[in-house]
């Protein structure tokens, strides 16, 4: 039913990880295999490209499902269907941002301050062009095919490069001026592909299945006892996402109680629920978490 596209390069091992945490895994003969398959009905076929080609792809209809960066869908102006963001690893799980950087020497200081024919080097080279265009600045934009920070400011004035903090461009000597994009890395569909009701239904099945993925990772599940007593203390205590449940237990004067927690408080949670009364405390992993 579906053709799916997945990223290749850095988001690649994260991708397929993620991908096998919701039961969806992706089979491949070779790491170097870009036409693997996943065994699910709502999936006819799956390409592993580089997410610079991907919008295009998914807007051409050659898929209709993709997973991308924001920053790609605005350099190629491909036009898709945004089903959201998935941030599902270091490289997601933070905004990307495009910015703009000068050396820290530059007298420059904001955009209206560049003078014709600027030298700029990006690996984004159409998104570049039309921010320029916008703020009526004539720019001799270059592509550039990596090591961009590099080429100032002898072989160019600036540069339009992704960052996520800013230190590896301070740490080359630039300064930021003005940020012009801020991606993520997002689940797109092709528009035709989403007008379908069939394909739009397995796609959203498929997207809840990858959300509740990510929903349910940093959290475990946490079941104990306690006496009518010390009910109300254990309750204060539970870092809970909702109410905790709570179920009478039979012929006793005494409760169960379970709550979805955070992975990280469980150290101290779990010593805190004994001490306020809590007793046969059981962990459990939780592989997804779908509201």
């Amino acid at each position: 039913m579906l053709k799916l596209v997945l990223p290749k390069g850095s988001l690649e091992r994260a991708t397929l990880e993620l991908f096998e945490a919701a039961d969806l895994a992706v089979s491949r003969s070779s790491g170097v295999d870009y036409r693997p398959s996943i065994d699910d009905p709502r999936v006819d076929e799956v390409r592993i490209l580089r997410p610079q080609e991907i919008p295009r792809y998914v807007a051409e209809g050659r898929f209709d499902l993709g997973i991308t960066g924001r920053d790609w869908i605005e350099e190629t102006s491909s036009d898709v269907v945004s089903l959201g963001q998935l941030h599902y690893s270091k490289a997601t799980a933070r905004p990307i941002r495009m910015v703009l950087a000068v050396p820290d020497e530059s007298p420059f200081q904001r955009v209206e301050d560049l003078p014709a024919g600027v030298r700029v080097s990006t690996e984004y080279p159409e998104l570049t062009r039309r921010f320029f265009e916008k703020r009526g600045v004539d720019a001799r934009v270059e592509l550039s095919y990596g090591a961009t920070e590099a080429k100032v400011p002898d072989i160019v004035d600036l540069i339009v490069e992704i960052t996520e903090t800013g230190s590896a461009l301070r740490a080359a000597g630039l300064r930021i001026l003005e940020t012009i994009l801020v991606s993520f890395t997002e689940l797109i569909a092709n528009r035709e592909s989403y007008d379908d009701p069939v394909k739009r239904h397995a796609m959203s099945q498929l997207q809840t299945l990858l959300e509740g993925t990510l929903e349910a990772r940093g959290r475990v599940l946490v079941k104990l006892n306690v006496g009518e007593a010390d009910l109300d203390k254990v309750i204060e205590v539970l870092p809970a996402m909702k109410s905790p449940t709570v179920s009478k237990l039979f012929r006793e004067s005494a409760y169960a109680v379970e709550a979805v927690v955070p992975k990280a408080d469980i150290n101290t949670l779990i010593p805190a629920l004994k001490d306020h009364g809590a007793s046969d405390i059981i962990e459990l992993p939780i592989t997804k978490i779908v509201h």
